[in-house]
């Protein structure tokens, strides 16, 4: 059978689930990237220097974990659809404040705002999603999922190339807009989730303290897993088109540019889609592991290559390693939730990994300082040393492959397993 047959046997309601949490992880990540790509204009108009800038994007990745608590607990409360969208207008609007900053404090206290925002989507988009399919569908749908990230990246570095000469840096911010129109679909389309309705029939409305009684090791766990995965996918990415312009000398807004950032994102969207689905046949942990390991040897390529073609081809085939490791994530944190939390938690562990990962632009920086300013070398030890680190993490965790949502009948789903199994 196809790695990708359970798509085609989703329902309609199912098909515009997942394309509405696909989307709204989509265009998140389109509003934060944006930031990404105008480091050095945004420097030079308010007369600092780039780590300045980039102190941006660590307020941003820091300020998600509340985010993920706040509107993860008011989705276990209120329903999965209603937070989603009020989720989307907010990050949608403090995207398009940024735009009218008057001061790089100014600037800095918005991304701060659009981190809160921007922590909710991803929790919520995947509890919604995972709920409301089938469990063979899980892998294949997570890596869709996730795919949505490297998706934003491509429309970020596409309005870049095509607008930014243009429009300047404020217009691709007022652009980066356009995402709260999403709600419009959701309101349409998206039902709530027959999970989360079921659990408020049955009265389960306990509190965040109570339902985590005996999980917060497990809960620990998820947090530095993604603390991992996070150092991963950041340092694989945020300072990429910095990367181009001081390093291989490409102008902002070149085609060349934009080309090398496409074929990584096809990498990302490959990648995720593959793996996703393959940890359906070889299990969560296995996926994961094989992805991280599998950058290791491409990673020279990606920073060193002889060529552009090259530079383009390792571009492509670390993307489609660190986000087929990523591919894995929203079906592997939603089956280690218990139901009453699926709305709180793995957004939360997954936005506290940002947190913890939230300094990898500057330690990428302080390492290049460090080493002549090489940032081709900062960026390949940063993504090797953390592949590592994922790997042995993953191997270590606990795995709930299959398990089924809701209430539990015989026979149906898996219990968790792995070296530190449930115990974690």
């Amino acid at each position: 059978m196809s790695l990708f047959a359970p798509l085609r046997e989703l329902t309609t309601t199912q098909r515009h689930t997942v394309l509405a949490s696909f989307l709204g992880w989509t265009l998140d990540a389109f509003d934060y990237f944006l930031l990404t790509f105008v480091i050095l204009g945004v420097a030079k108009e308010f007369q600092v220097g780039k780590e300045e800038v980039t102190y941006g994007l660590f307020l941003t990745l820091a300020a998600r974990p509340l985010g993920a608590l706040l509107f993860g607990r008011l989705a276990d409360r209120y329903g999965r659809r209603p937070i989603l969208m009020l989720d989307v207008v907010l990050f949608s609007l403090f995207e398009l404040a940024t735009a009218f900053s008057t001061s790089l404090t100014m600037l800095l206290v918005l991304r701060f705002l659009f981190g809160i925002a921007m922590g909710g989507e991803w929790g919520i988009g995947a509890s919604l999603a995972m709920e409301s399919i089938p469990p063979k569908a899980r892998g294949l749908v997570s890596g869709l999922l996730q795919s949505g990230y490297p998706c934003g990246f491509f429309l970020g570095a596409l309005a870049n190339w095509l607008l930014v000469d243009h429009i300047g840096w404020r217009g691709l911010f007022v652009v980066g807009a356009l995402p709260a129109l999403l709600v419009l679909y959701i309101r349409r389309t998206v039902p709530e989730s027959e999970v989360w309705q079921e659990g408020q029939k049955a009265g389960n409305k306990k509190g965040l303290l109570e339902s985590m009684r005996g999980r917060w090791k497990l809960a620990i766990y998820l947090m530095l897993l993604m603390m991992a995965f996070n150092m991963f996918s950041h340092g694989s990415q945020d300072l990429y088109h910095t990367f181009e312009e001081e390093s291989l000398h490409l102008p902002t807004g070149s085609g060349t540019a934009f080309m090398l950032v496409a074929m990584l994102n096809l990498g990302a969207l490959v990648g995720g889609l593959f793996f996703g689905a393959l940890s359906e046949r070889i299990g969560r942990r296995r996926a994961i592991i094989g992805a991280a390991l599998l950058a290791i040897p491409v990673v020279p390529l990606w920073t060193h290559g002889g060529s552009l073609w090259a530079l383009a081809l390792g571009a492509f085939l670390v993307q489609v390693m660190v986000q087929g490791a990523w591919g894995v994530v929203p079906t592997h944190l939603n089956e280690l939730s218990p139901d009453e939390v699926r709305g709180t938690l793995p957004g939360f562990a997954y936005q506290t990994g940002n947190l913890l990962a939230a300094v990898t632009a500057n330690a990428q920086l302080w390492i290049a300082k460090w080493h002549g300013g090489d940032l081709a070398f900062a960026m390949s030890a940063w993504i090797i040393g953390v592949a590592l680190l994922l790997a042995v993490l993953a191997w270590l965790g606990p795995e709930a492959h299959g398990v089924r949502f809701g209430k539990a009948r015989p026979g149906t789903g898996s219990q968790p397993e792995g070296l530190l199994e449930s115990r974690v």
